[in-house]
């Protein structure tokens, strides 16, 4: 009864998350990503920190994969210190698409993390991620462009949290966790034939100029070339850029509010110490005054937790798409067995 309850819970939390996402899409967005979020970075970390990250007791590997995360976490802010010549030349030695190399390799050293088993294989697999990465991105550009847009944005905050829901399902078999993840998945539907006026759209020149400074405006413009967007006529504020930052703001805000809601089923609360909540809560409160003093330097402060949320979170994704895999397999093989009966 309890997971229904949060179940139900969850789909007003959708719903509410979509209709806010419709009249508000920029605020919405500016809002959650700068109070929810980094509570939500600060608790799951806390959380994955007691849950070993997923990875089963490999202490040596367990500090490599560490390692790892804050080494790609870390890398994206050095464009910040490009007014240092050593750096620039550095940053341009690497090449443009190094930062998404380094997150398709994280998750492939992931996935190996979840497969693997004896040491010796998993010592290889970590260069061997950076291999087919590297590969990747000379012979196959464009998807590695888009790993390095859509991995750590919409991929995280949508498909993995669909993914998330999907897990629950299997678990639970609760109708209202059915109804929410099928809600979820017709979310994108509904804003597509959604009938948007964007003069309606009132968008204030500190909400244009914090959304433009957080970075996310090259999202909005890689959505829009995906789902085949006139890019020539597009603009943020053109029917298509209104719908899908509609999409972007339900995504992040439905992300970090099903995270809230389920303290009790995933027990992120019970890792909470009275230690770690006190930092906790007082770094969370420096970064809010952080986001309301200026958004740009918010951005770049918080960034690096944003992003190591992210890569810690790979081993978590990798658990959850085998365990689905899993369940959709024994699915098959128990239809096929009774095909077979009849």
């Amino acid at each position: 009864m309890k997971n229904e309850t949060i179940d139900r819970i969850n789909i007003v939390l959708l719903l509410i998350a979509f209709v806010a996402a419709i009249y508000l899409p920029f605020e919405l967005f500016l809002f959650s990503y700068a109070f929810l979020g980094p509570l939500h970075y600060l608790t799951e970390i806390n959380w994955l920190y007691d849950k070993k990250y997923f990875i089963k007791p490999k202490l040596k590997i367990k500090r490599v994969f560490i390692g790892f995360a804050i080494i790609i976490s870390i890398f994206p802010l050095m464009k910040y210190l490009e007014h240092l010549e050593g750096f620039k030349k550095f940053l341009d030695g690497l090449g443009a698409n190094m930062n998404s190399i380094l997150l398709l390799s994280g998750f492939l050293f992931a996935l190996a993390l979840i497969g693997i088993q004896k040491i010796k294989y998993l010592i290889i697999a970590l260069p061997l991620s950076i291999i087919i990465s590297i590969v990747c991105a000379l012979y196959i550009p464009k998807m590695i462009v888009v790993i390095g847009v859509f991995l750590p944005t919409i991929v995280h905050v949508y498909i993995f949290t669909l993914l998330f829901m999907v897990y629950g399902l299997l678990k639970t078999k609760s109708l209202p966790g059915l109804i929410s993840v099928l809600l979820i998945l017709s979310i994108p539907f509904f804003i597509f034939f959604l009938d948007v006026e964007p003069s309606a759209y009132v968008v204030s020149d500190y909400t244009k100029e914090s959304y433009s400074s957080s970075g996310f405006v090259s999202l909005n413009y890689s959505l829009a070339n995906l789902v085949g967007s006139d890019m020539q006529s597009f603009t943020l504020l053109s029917k298509a850029g209104v719908k899908i930052q509609i999409f972007i703001a339900f995504a992040y805000t439905y992300h970090y509010l099903n995270w809230f809601s389920k303290t009790s089923i995933i027990g992120w609360k019970d890792s909470l110490t009275s230690k770690r909540t006190k930092y906790i809560v007082l770094i969370w409160l420096a970064s809010i005054a952080l986001y309301l003093y200026d958004f740009a330097t918010g951005i770049i402060a918080l960034f690096f937790l944003s992003l190591l949320h992210v890569v810690l979170e790979f081993p978590l994704n990798a658990v959850t798409i085998k365990e689905i895999a899993n369940a959709g397999l024994k699915k098959i093989t128990n239809l096929r067995g009774f095909r077979k009966l009849s």
